[in-house]
């Protein structure tokens, strides 16, 4: 929230210096008055001095002020206002975030402690207050969305080309806003995200609704078009494990630089190879296929790690201690036919 304050304060602040220089066009400009009238004066002086008749100019039509000009204004009136509300709705998210936390500790006793927590917890979800911390950036992106587009308004009467360079510039920044709110819908592993993409995945969902109430969709897709995208996610989390925690465990033994980070990984070995009486077959195959990668090259690597006790670089105690968590992996290995 600290940052969203800080960015909010200093756009609204460059804000106010382009309203500033804008608004003085939705008025009539009290030159162009004076210099009408000193023209008028001017005209009737020489029409005294040589004594001819004076004829009264046409009346100005009244003050209407350009298009460019309402539209630019009116979005930047707009998008200061959505900017101040977010720095409002900001302050107020932390003093309740402040307030929570200082009712939830302020008895001792743990139990206590625990129901208060529990109670105003679960005020929170009643109340939906997640859903109005995710309002707190939406507003923040329109009002900068709507910021750039009366730049556009605003260049249009200067400059045609630079209006259109900024035009592009906004198309752009739309286009790669609208990829990062649609992504995370039909990939739920896409770290990129809007306060859209949530209201997008809603969408999805009544529209499911919609269709299988119509008998149009089939009720398989019925349980991922009613999940939230965190739901959904966690859902997709769950299936397929066995290649995912493979790629894991490959991972985690080529960020093992040395001995000293490998050991501990070859302790844990038996314990994930075998329960407390049976072995734990549901993890061979990956420590199999661990041991025939051809880039983690798994047998030097034990090999490695016996040979380090002889080195005397090690205290007699971590040398044995060394070899016997060589000797329980190798077992619990060879046991379930891992080898």
């Amino acid at each position: 929230m600290e940052g969203i304050l800080i960015f909010a304060g200093l756009f609204s602040a460059s804000l106010t210096a382009f309203i500033i220089e804008s608004y003085p066009t939705l008025v009539p400009d009290s030159g162009d008055a004076t210099v009408q009238l000193l023209s008028q004066i001017s005209q009737q002086l020489a029409a005294a001095a040589n004594g001819s008749t004076f004829q009264m100019p046409t009346p100005t039509p009244s003050f209407s002020p350009p298009a460019t000009s309402l539209v630019c204004n009116t979005l930047w009136f707009i998008s200061l206002g959505l900017s101040l509300s977010c720095a409002l709705i900001a302050t107020l998210v932390e003093q309740w975030a402040r307030d929570f936390l200082h009712k939830a500790d302020m008895r001792s006793a743990p139990g206590v402690r625990a129901r208060i927590f529990s109670f105003l917890y679960y005020g929170l979800k009643e109340f939906n207050m997640h859903k109005v911390v995710d309002v707190i950036p939406l507003l923040l992106h329109l009002s900068l969305l709507l910021f750039f587009a009366g730049l556009v308004a605003f260049l249009i009467p200067i400059n045609i080309p630079m209006a259109c360079v900024v035009a592009f510039i906004l198309a752009l920044i739309a286009i790669v806003y609208s990829a990062f709110t649609i992504l995370p819908l039909y990939y739920l592993d896409c770290p990129y995200r809007t306060p859209l993409s949530e209201a997008f995945r809603n969408m999805s969902r009544g529209i499911t609704r919609f269709l299988r109430r119509r008998c149009i969709v089939d009720d398989s897709i019925s349980t991922e078009g009613e999940a939230t995208l965190v739901e959904a996610m966690s859902h997709a989390a769950t299936e397929d494990t066995q290649e995912r925690d493979y790629r894991a465990l490959v991972w985690t033994v080529k960020s093992l630089a040395d001995d000293t980070e490998f050991e501990p990984f070859t302790e844990a070995i038996p314990d994930v190879l075998w329960g407390p009486k049976y072995p734990r077959f549901a993890y061979r195959n990956h420590f199999k296929s661990l041991m025939n990668h051809p880039d983690l090259e798994m047998h030097r690597r034990f090999l490695d790690l016996f040979h380090s006790c002889d080195t005397g670089l090690l205290l007699p105690e971590a040398s044995k201690r060394r070899r016997i968590t060589y000797y329980k992996a190798l077992w619990a290995l060879g046991s379930v036919g891992a080898l």
